[in-house]
């Protein structure tokens, strides 16, 4: 790419919807939930239109409709997610997206009659009505997943009435901890002045040890205010996702998740089994990394410090720059990704200013009417924050591939949904070490390569280990925000194997990570690491391929199966791996193996 001109730091609302606060907006709310109440009155016709010959139409009408209308809604909800995460103390917005949650029971609703009926029809029929009429048969995985997911709904009364029940309660939950973390305020020592910053703002990879430490317990002393509220709050999602479990025919809380990530338990079993046989080469690492910045071991606010590298590209880097070096990476593996990503950028799908009054965190959101993404993140002139940029645009890659398929057809899981943004970061991080000039500069990818690795194989670890240990206390009562920490310790101490300094953990960690209290859905945290794992493996696979636009179209293949098959068998059916069996989990931690034993032998290289 040689043109270098600036990439807008801001992204570009204005022509997906109107302002939430002109009347227009209100008008098509108002439009979504009367198509979507329509809707549950069709619904309910299906339960006696069982006949595919007489019967396929009026399945295809309604399913066609049925499209349009929760397409609709999706991006309504994309969209002010989107006004919500850029001003978080707007309260117009956070009342809207109120009023739009109190449609989604609409969606559930008719989600839950449709379920329901195809429960009660066998394979053979569904396969009948399929054969009878086009538009079924290029949805029948859609039909065969809805019957599959029925296995998650209680009796249709009792069903509707959870889901409305929800909006006040379950989800009520998480938007309260959205508005209690988006409010939250980190005062700062900085030049003498002491500010106040949101937690997006805060740094943790400071090259001054001082500033990482006091950064850390500056923001847990705002997050422990908080506390009993965000327990509060995670208390009352578990219970009500294990009340509800009771009723339904599932073993434990893992199986929702699982069929969610249409997963096989053996598959993550295996995973996770590997992972922690295969662990300690990530200690040295760790070790290592302690001995370079001079420390006997880390703490937590070390682990994503910058080695003292003289020789190493500057930390600071400039957002136009990242731009550059993700566009130029995405290049070297296809013409179809750089392309999409020159788009994003050019076109203000991308709002990425580092500014106060914005959410925490990172995401990307897809409005399928429009065929367009949001990516929301705020850059902080860090490698990080450019690997956080490919991460991001690996999903709205994912969702461009898919734009054309039917909208039942265009929702993936999110084991999957994390392949793509995870293979996006693998794509910088390879092409970034390969243009490696020095020792220094490549131990400085190295460092950030691993760190990503200590991230999804010991902090996603940690993640799981507290979530699930909570949900099994959880079923005997409500914790405190004492035993949370405690769990949270010990959590920590397992999965990162004792390679932290005694004083360095950090149990507040569950306060402070989102990912817990999403209440659409629970486990948000073992398909990073798949997704991670499988990235790797995956791109590791392209010096198989003669032609690498053979290996790009074949990768581009696999997207499009995550809409319509099932995990294993997307895998298995584009790259040929079982995924229950340790083979290709441990050729995966391989590459992280070779990647650590590289950082060894160049940080004993004199400099």
């Amino acid at each position: 790419m040689t043109d270098t001109a600036s990439y807008p730091l801001t992204w570009e609302l204005d022509s997906l919807y109107p302002n939430p606060a002109q009347p227009e907006f209100t008008a098509i709310l108002q439009d979504c939930k009367s198509a979507l109440e329509a809707l549950v009155e069709r619904v309910a016709q299906l339960a006696d239109a069982g006949n595919p010959e007489q019967d396929a139409a009026l399945w295809a009408d309604f399913l066609t409709d049925y499209q349009a209308a929760t397409a609709e809604l999706s991006g309504l909800f994309a969209f002010l997610e989107c006004c919500c995460a850029e001003d978080a103390h707007n309260k117009q917005y956070q009342v809207l997206m109120g009023r739009l949650a109190s449609i989604r029971p609409l969606r559930e609703n008719i989600e839950t009659q449709l379920q329901l009926t195809l429960r009660e029809l066998s394979a053979e029929t569904i396969q009948q009505f399929c054969d009878q009429e086009p538009r079924l048969q290029e949805i029948r995985f859609f039909l065969e997943e809805s019957k599959r997911g029925a296995t998650l709904r209680l009796p249709k009364e009792q069903e509707i009435l959870a889901s409305e029940l929800a909006v006040d309660g379950l989800h009520a939950w998480g938007r309260l901890y959205d508005r209690l973390s988006g409010d939250l305020k980190i005062q700062l020592m900085e030049k003498g002045e002491l500010v106040e910053r949101s937690p997006g703002q805060v740094q943790f990879d400071s090259p001054q040890r001082s500033i990482r430490e006091n950064n850390f317990y500056a923001a847990n002393k705002a997050w422990d205010t908080i506390a009993d509220s965000c327990a509060d709050a995670l208390n009352h999602l578990s219970g009500t996702r294990l009340t509800l479990y009771k009723r339904l025919p599932v073993t434990d809380h893992l199986d929702a998740p699982l069929i969610y990530n249409r997963m096989q338990r053996s598959t993550l079993d295996t995973m996770w089994s590997v992972i922690s046989e295969r662990k300690q080469k990530l200690v040295r690492f760790l070790e290592k990394k302690a001995e370079l910045l001079g420390l006997p071991r880390l703490c937590w606010y070390d682990l994503n410090a910058p080695l003292p590298l003289a020789g190493a590209e500057s930390a600071e880097l400039t957002y136009d720059r990242a731009c550059e070096l993700t566009v130029n990476s995405f290049a070297e593996f296809s013409s179809d990704l750089r392309d999409f990503a020159e788009r994003s950028l050019r076109e203000r799908w991308i709002e990425a200013e580092n500014r106060a009054g914005k959410r925490q965190g990172g995401f990307c959101t897809t409005l399928p009417l429009k065929k367009q993404s949001r990516i929301f993140m705020t850059f902080t002139n860090s490698a990080d924050s450019m690997s956080t940029l490919a991460h991001e645009l690996g999903h709205a890659y994912h969702s461009y591939v898919l734009k054309d398929a039917p909208f039942v057809l265009s929702d993936y899981p999110m084991n999957l949904a994390e392949t793509a943004s995870t293979f996006a970061e693998a794509v910088l991080g390879e092409q970034r070490l390969k243009a490696a000039k020095t020792r220094d500069e490549e131990l400085q990818i190295l460092d950030g390569m691993l760190g990503d690795s200590v991230a999804f194989m010991m902090n996603i670890h940690t993640r799981f280990l507290f979530e699930d240990r909570f949900h099994q206390e959880r079923a005997s009562g409500e914790l405190t925000p004492e035993r949370f920490s405690e769990l949270m310790l010990a959590a920590q101490q397992e999965a990162y194997m004792n390679a932290l300094d005694d004083s360095g953990w950090n149990p507040s960690f569950w306060i402070s990570k989102l990912h817990f209290y999403i209440s659409e859905l629970p486990f948000y945290n073992f398909p990073y690491t798949f997704g991670y794992l499988l990235s790797l493996g995956i791109y590791a696979l392209a010096d198989t391929f003669e032609d690498q636009s053979e290996f790009a179209d074949k990768y581009r293949e696999l997207l499009i199966a995550t809409g319509c098959q099932l995990t294993e068998d997307a895998v298995a059916g584009t790259f040929g791996y079982d995924l229950s069996q340790a083979e290709f989990w441990n050729k995966s931690i391989d590459i992280i193996d070779r990647r650590v034993d590289r950082f060894l032998e160049l940080a004993d290289q004199a400099d």
